[in-house]
């Protein structure tokens, strides 16, 4: 007698999309992407080809860096370690304590804004300094990073200190509170952060 053949049994697939969608959620939870590494900066406006050129800089209100194709930091021509730049801009952009007696130090002017005087006083005087930043061809994008947060992080500490000395609290925390906001535009006057950035070039070794 012929045995009957047992049909076959159909799987169910009906949970299947939600096993797959939940195992979508779980690796979408746990797993860490990289994040792009980026540098915030609010671009200059559209240069007016009617507005005449600015007058040209004197040499001795620029403080140069140079980085080349091997990460190498060239500082008022002297090689100098990453290290030690922020400390070095902080002497540069502060000045010869408001005298135009040393070469070395950028030429300071009375301040005529009128956030300057209402805070500091009729005769402040504020530097010229320019920070002039050339980058090689070759230059990784993680030392350019690191440049440019030495550079701010100097403007910071400068404007912190003198936001202290002033009105007793950090610059930082004057822009926490609106109120505060005639201060911190006095502050960023005095301290302006003129970081002026060339097309790259071979710097050289």
């Amino acid at each position: 007698m012929a045995r009957r053949a047992r049909p076959i049994q159909e799987i169910n697939a009906g949970s299947m999309a939600d096993i797959a969608f939940l195992l979508l959620i779980f690796f979408l939870v746990t797993t860490t992407m990289d994040v792009d590494t980026g540098i915030l900066r609010i671009l200059p406006p559209p240069i007016d080809p009617t507005t005449p050129p600015p007058p040209p800089v004197k040499k001795r209100n620029v403080f140069e860096v140079l980085v080349n194709f091997n990460d190498q930091l060239l500082v008022e021509g002297q090689p100098m370690d990453i290290s030690q730049l922020k400390e070095k801009t902080e002497e540069f952009v502060k000045g010869y304590g408001g005298s135009d007696d040393h070469p070395n130090f950028p030429e300071f002017k009375v301040s005529e804004d009128p956030e300057v005087v209402k805070y500091f006083g009729p005769n402040y005087m504020v530097s010229k300094q320019v920070v002039s930043l050339k980058n090689d061809r070759g230059t990784s994008y993680e030392m350019y990073i690191k440049v440019q947060n030495e550079l701010a992080a100097a403007y910071d500490e400068l404007r912190n200190e003198l936001a202290q000395q002033k009105f007793g609290k950090s610059y930082d925390d004057l822009l926490k509170d609106d109120a505060n906001k005639d201060k911190v535009e006095a502050i960023k006057k005095i301290y302006p952060q003129r970081i002026s950035e060339a097309e790259p070039e071979n710097v050289g070794g």
